[in-house]
């Protein structure tokens, strides 16, 4: 009698983070246009207010940062994020962005974690970040990583942002 062998249910399949490529303007573009229209009033103005994006893997390169995306099973940009230095020893945290329907799955801490790695290795001892008040639920994933809500800011954009700054010791 031949025994057949119940078949393994599927095992989650960890994303994989990748550098961005200058190719995936259009992909990240995007995503930040969905991730925006969640929250009246935030609009996306590409040529004004996101000019890394438009060649992304460049951008960050000249300034010694880093971009990685994540990818969804159809090979589009699902989340990002970036990290630069503005001076010796402070990393900021830029353009964490999970797609709606990619959340809940660990991507927003994976992608901070990745920056905040690369900032260590790049000698930082603290990291820094901007997000626009109306993102309360990246609020809470901030805090949940230690970072420290100080300062706000009021931004000339075409959405009006006014922005909470935070902080983490690395």
């Amino acid at each position: 009698m031949i025994q057949h062998q119940a078949a393994l249910p599927d095992e989650p399949r960890h994303p994989s983070v990748r550098p961005v490529r200058d190719e995936d303007a259009q992909d990240l573009f995007g995503l930040i246009a969905i991730c925006y229209a969640e929250y009246p009033g935030c609009f996306v103005d590409p040529h004004g207010e996101l000019p890394d994006l438009h060649a992304p893997s460049t951008s960050y390169a000249e300034t010694d940062g880093a971009f990685w995306a994540v990818e969804d099973e159809r090979g589009r940009v699902c989340a990002c994020v970036a990290v630069d230095f503005p001076e010796d020893g402070t990393a900021e945290l830029h353009r964490l962005y999970v797609r709606p329907d990619q959340r809940g799955r660990g991507l927003g801490s994976l992608l901070v974690r990745q920056a905040e790695s690369h900032a260590l290795a790049k000698g930082a001892t603290r990291m820094i970040l901007w997000s626009d008040t109306r993102f309360v639920t990246a609020h809470r994933l901030y805090r949940r990583l230690g970072y420290v809500q100080e300062g706000r800011r009021q931004l000339e954009d075409i959405s009006r942002s006014a922005e909470y700054g935070f902080e983490k010791r690395l």
